[in-house]
C-alpha cells in the first residue's frame, strides 16, 4: 500500500523547511561568509557540505580570493539572507545540483563545441549565470581529452607563434639628463634608437599582468600538459578541499594551503609528522622519534654542489632518488595549487636548499627542472617553505637557477604558469637584476654615453629576451620618444633599488663556491 500523507504533515514539513533555512544551502550556492581574519563578509561559494561532530559544516571558497584561504565554517558564519542559487536551479535548491554535476558543452553558431562559460560571471538578473546552448546529440566530454579543447590549444599555440616579436639587437645608450619637460624623464635615461615601430601601448601603473603573460606583445607559450607545472583543467571538488589539517616538519608546525594526494589514512589525522631529512611521513610523534633513530640521513640524499656559510644546495636525480623526490612533491603540493606531478619524477632534477646547524641540514626550499627541456626552461617548480618566506630565500633559489643556466651556456626561463607568489618573486628578481645592469653600465673609450643591447643584458643575466622586455614594459620604463624607443629610469626607482640592495639579508650566490658541471642528458640514453 502507498502511504498517504495528511495535509497537516505536509504543512509541518513545509514549515520546518521555512524555519530551517540552513537546509536550503546546497553545494554550488553563493552567499556572504564571515572571514575571521578581516571580520568582513565577502561572497563565497559552497564547495562541500559534511557532518562533523554532530554539526553541519560547509567548505567554502571566497570569491576573488586565493584558494589557500578556503576553510570549513559552521552555519553561524553564513549570511542566509543573501543566498544565491545557481541559475539552473531557478531559485530553488536541487538535490541533483552541486559542484560535481556534469556540465553540458556549449555549441556556437558555427557548430563548434566549446566549454561552457565560467560560473563566476555575474548574471544580468542577479545570482550567477551558467546559461548555455546545448545540442541533443552532443555528449559531455572530458575537459582534458576532449577534441574541442585539443583543437583550441593547437589554435592558441599557432596564434602565439604568429605573435613572436622581432629581435632587439640595436644598441641601447645610457645617458644622464636633468629632469625636464616631463616627470617620467629623470637623471638616468636609456634610449633605444633606430627602431621604426609604432609607440608602445600605455599601461596603467596599478595594473598587474596576468600570470603566464609576462611579455606584452611577446611570445606567450601555452603551458604544456605534462610536467610539474601543468595547469589544472578540471575542478573536481575533492581536489579543492584541503585534506591535511597540520604538518610538523622539524621545529615548525605548518598549516597547509591546498590539497595533496597523501594516503587516505594519513588525511584523517590531526597532524602529520614528517622527517625533515628524508621527508617520510609518520602518524604520530612517537613513530617519528623511532624513525629518527633509524634514519640514515642528516641531509637530502643527493650531491652537495654548493656551500657558503650555512647555506647549501643538493642536487638529486628524480630517477636515482625516487622516494625522496616523490615525498618532496607531496610536500610541495600542500603549498602549490597548480602542481600536478607527484610520482613521475624520472625526467626531473631537484635542487634542495638547506640551512645547516649542529643537528643537520634543514630543508628551506627547492626547485626542479627538466633534464631535457625543448623550451629552455630552467625551473619547472619552485617553492620556499612558509617558515622561510619573506626572508630572501626565494630570490636566492631563483638566482641559483640562473647561475646553473650560466654554466650551461644558455638563457633560461621558468615554466609557465607561475603561482601568484612565484610570479611576484620572479618579477622582483628580474627587476633588480636588470636595473643593476643598467645603472652600472659604463662608458667605453670614444663613446659619449654607455651602450648596451638587449642581447647583452640577456648574456649577462641569462634571463630570456621576452622576460627582459616584459620586465621593462611592466615597470613602464620603455617609451616611444621622438621617433625612437627609450628607457627612462626615474630617480626614485634607482634610489629604491639601491636601498633594497643595501637591506638584503641573504648574501648573493658566490659562483666560486659552486662545484657542478652541466651534463648533456640527450647523450645519456634513459638518464
Amino acid at each position: 500500500m502507498v502511504p498517504v500523507m495528511s495535509t497537516g504533515d505536509m504543512l509541518d514539513e513545509s514549515n520546518s523547511a521555512i524555519l530551517d533555512p540552513i537546509s536550503s544551502v546546497t553545494e554550488g550556492c553563493r552567499l556572504p561568509v564571515l572571514m575571521m581574519s578581516s571580520q568582513e563578509w565577502p561572497l563565497a561559494e559552497v564547495i562541500s557540505i559534511a557532518e562533523k561532530d554532530h554539526q553541519k559544516m560547509f567548505y567554502i571558497h571566497y570569491i576573488d580570493y586565493n584558494k589557500r584561504l578556503d576553510e570549513w565554517v559552521d552555519e553561524s558564519r553564513l549570511d542566509l539572507r543573501k543566498i544565491q542559487y545557481p541559475r539552473r536551479d531557478l531559485g530553488a535548491p536541487s538535490n541533483t545540483g552541486g559542484f560535481n554535476t556534469p556540465k553540458k558543452l556549449q555549441v556556437s553558431s558555427g557548430g563548434t563545441v566549446s566549454r561552457p562559460a565560467s560560473p563566476g560571471i555575474p548574471a544580468p538578473h542577479g545570482g550567477y549565470d551558467e546559461t548555455r546552448v546545448a545540442a541533443d546529440d552532443v555528449d559531455s566530454q572530458d575537459p582534458i581529452t576532449g577534441p574541442s579543447v585539443l583543437a583550441a590549444l593547437q589554435l592558441k599555440q599557432q596564434k602565439y607563434k604568429k605573435r613572436k616579436i622581432e629581435s632587439l639587437e640595436t644598441p641601447v645608450t645610457v645617458q644622464e639628463e636633468a629632469p625636464t619637460r616631463r616627470s617620467s624623464l629623470s637623471d638616468l635615461e636609456v634610449s633605444i634608437s633606430g627602431i621604426d615601430a609604432p609607440p608602445l601601448p600605455s599601461t596603467a601603473s596599478s595594473g598587474t599582468p596576468a600570470v603566464g603573460n609576462h611579455c606584452t606583445g611577446a611570445t606567450n607559450h601555452a603551458p604544456r600538459q605534462t610536467g610539474s607545472l601543468a595547469a589544472h583543467t578540471e575542478d573536481h571538488a575533492i581536489t579543492r578541499i584541503k585534506n591535511i589539517r597540520m604538518i610538523e616538519l622539524g621545529q615548525y608546525r605548518i598549516k597547509p594551503w591546498y590539497f595533496s594526494p597523501y594516503p587516505e589514512e594519513i588525511t584523517e589525522l590531526d597532524c602529520v609528522y614528517l622527517c625533515e631529512y628524508c621527508l617520510k611521513f609518520r602518524k604520530s610523534f612517537k613513530c617519528l622519534q623511532r624513525h629518527l633513530q633509524k634514519c640514515p640521513y642528516r641531509h637530502p640524499p643527493g650531491n652537495e654542489i654548493y656551500r657558503k656559510g650555512t647555506i647549501s644546495f643538493f642536487e638529486l636525480d628524480g630517477r636515482k632518488n625516487k622516494l625522496y623526490s616523490q615525498n618532496l612533491c607531496l610536500l610541495a603540493k600542500l603549498f602549490l595549487d597548480h602542481k600536478t606531478l607527484y610520482y613521475d619524477t624520472d625526467p626531473f632534477l631537484f635542487y634542495v636548499m638547506t640551512e645547516c646547524d649542529n643537528r643537520g641540514y634543514h630543508i628551506v626550499g627547492y626547485f626542479s627542472k627538466e633534464k631535457e627541456s625543448s623550451e629552455d626552461y630552467n625551473v619547472a617548480c619552485i617553492l620556499t617553505l612558509p617558515p622561510y618566506q619573506r626572508k630572501g630565500y626565494g630570490k636566492l633559489l631563483i638566482e641559483f637557477s640562473y647561475v646553473l643556466s650560466k654554466h650551461e651556456g644558455k638563457t633560461g626561463s621558468p615554466e609557465k604558469p607561475l603561482s601568484d607568489l612565484g610570479l611576484l618573486s620572479y618579477r622582483s628578481y628580474w627587476k633588480h637584476t636588470i636595473l643593476d645592469i643598467l645603472i652600472n653600465a659604463k662608458t667605453l673609450d670614444g663613446q659619449e654615453k654607455p651602450l648596451i643591447t638587449i642581447n647583452e643584458i640577456c648574456d649577462q643575466t641569462k634571463i630570456k629576451k621576452e622576460d627582459v622586455i616584459s620586465t621593462l614594459t611592466t615597470m613602464e620604463l620603455m617609451n616611444y620618444y621622438r621617433g625612437q624607443y627609450i628607457l627612462t629610469l626615474p630617480r626614485d626607482l634607482v634610489d629604491a633599488h639601491n636601498k633594497a640592495v643595501a637591506e638584503r639579508k641573504v648574501p648573493k650566490i658566490d659562483d666560486t663556491c659552486l662545484h657542478w658541471k652541466a651534463k648533456d642528458w640527450a647523450k645519456r640514453g634513459k638518464w
